[in-house]
């Protein structure tokens, strides 16, 4: 629930990242309580008769609801201001969920052609299984999206930053876009976090994230959520987790909410690191391009930074020489470890074409700019200079 002061004033999203949701139990504790339970006991009969048919408050089954999960999410739409919100087990879970509770047979999916290998599955092979179409467009290119809208298109999705490549899409005109076709605006906001994106406050109407990146931050825990506003929630997805069963672990909830309250310091820290790496390898010899956008460089840079507070923690860069230039880098460096994971304490490393975008094919690849030189970088917390003399001495 979100927290006040005693004066009526309400907090700003650093502090309710630390005191959102939370719901102390008699014992007074500091840190939030967690509530390792599967069911829950009922003093009668009629009261479990009432809880099942919601005609009173409280847990029925940790399945469908859990005090823990609850409040994570509870401190996130705070941090969102999004009206609801319902947690799940991972975040690939939570964009299948967001999608599959509220489309049906004969509807058409339009979505941006530069996203995660998984979020691109759901939309070209897994929704078309059910008779949902889907088109792809290049997300950057207003005009394209305007063209794709069809009378059954019933949602419009993107990431922004994209993965692997970071571009960028203007978030309101897309809404716009998709409002006026009475379509949804679903956006994937794991790159910028929200901390320094705010979707719904550009007009998108879903907002969705794997919260094992940088909302656990640590690598420990696999988590998702999906923001809205309270009528899609109730009337689309909070029935379909309850009955499909995508339920995110209490631990893991607990695990997120402790990570939350730091959430703001260390993303901002990121993204400070990020900005001098990306600085530090456009200027290098060993690279043939840098996208990152907090770059002026960055084609999109100006409409990055009108929707983005910085320009984040994920660097891509080109390593001359293709895939094996790249393996030789990567295989060099000593502080930077080679993982598919982001959003990290620990600054990681991959080869999207080999790894997290290996299905794609060639074509699809090139058309994305996935060359066979490029890496992605998860810039960590480390100083930055360790950072940059590990890729200075792995480019050399």
């Amino acid at each position: 629930m979100s927290k006040t002061t005693r004066d009526g004033r309400k907090l700003r999203p650093r502090t309710e990242a630390v005191h959102g949701g939370t719901n102390r139990t008699p014992f007074g504790e500091t840190s939030e309580a967690m509530f390792l339970t599967s069911g829950y006991v009922y003093e009668t009969m009629e009261a479990a008769e009432r809880r099942f048919k919601n005609e009173e408050p409280g847990f029925v089954y940790s399945r469908f609801s859990n005090p823990t999960v609850r409040s994570f999410e509870e401190r996130m739409i705070e941090l969102e201001g999004a009206e609801d919100a319902r947690a799940t087990a991972t975040g690939m879970a939570a964009v299948t969920s967001a999608m599959l509770c509220y489309l049906k047979a004969g509807d058409h999916v339009l979505s941006s052609r530069a996203l995660f290998g998984s979020c691109r599955y759901i939309v070209e092979d897994l929704l078309p299984r059910f008779g949902v179409t889907s088109t792809l467009v290049d997300g950057r290119d207003l005009d394209a999206w305007r063209n794709a809208v069809q009378p059954n298109t019933k949602v419009l999705f993107l990431e922004t930053p994209s993965n692997p490549t970071l571009e960028i899409i203007d978030i309101k005109a897309v809404a716009e876009i998709a409002h006026a076709a009475g379509a949804l605006l679903m956006v994937d906001n794991v790159f910028a976090t929200p901390v320094l994106q705010r979707p719904l406050e550009l007009g998108a109407d879903v907002v969705i994230y794997s919260a094992t990146k940088h909302i656990d931050g640590q690598g420990r825990c696999l988590g998702g959520i999906v923001l809205a506003g309270q009528q899609f929630i109730s009337d689309h997805l909070a029935n379909f987790l309850r009955q499909t069963g995508p339920s995110l672990s209490p631990f893991n909830a607990w695990v997120m909410l402790k990570s939350l309250e730091t959430l703001d310091l260390r993303v901002r820290e990121h993204a400070r690191s990020a900005e001098a790496v990306s600085r530090f390898l456009e200027g290098h010899k060993g690279t043939e391009r840098v996208f990152y956008p907090g770059l002026p460089s960055h084609p999109q840079h100006n409409l990055a930074m009108s929707q983005m507070d910085a320009g984040g923690n994920m660097v891509a860069f080109e390593v001359k020489g293709g895939k094996a230039g790249a393996f030789r880098f990567a295989n060099a460096l000593q502080v930077i470890k080679i993982s598919n994971n982001l959003g990290d304490a620990k600054s990681l490393i991959t080869h999207p074409a080999t790894t997290t975008h290996q299905r794609l094919t060639p074509e699809a690849r090139a058309e994305l700019g996935i060359g066979e030189g490029l890496v992605r970088l998860s810039v960590g917390l480390e100083d930055s200079g360790d950072l940059i003399e590990d890729l200075d001495r792995a480019l050399s």
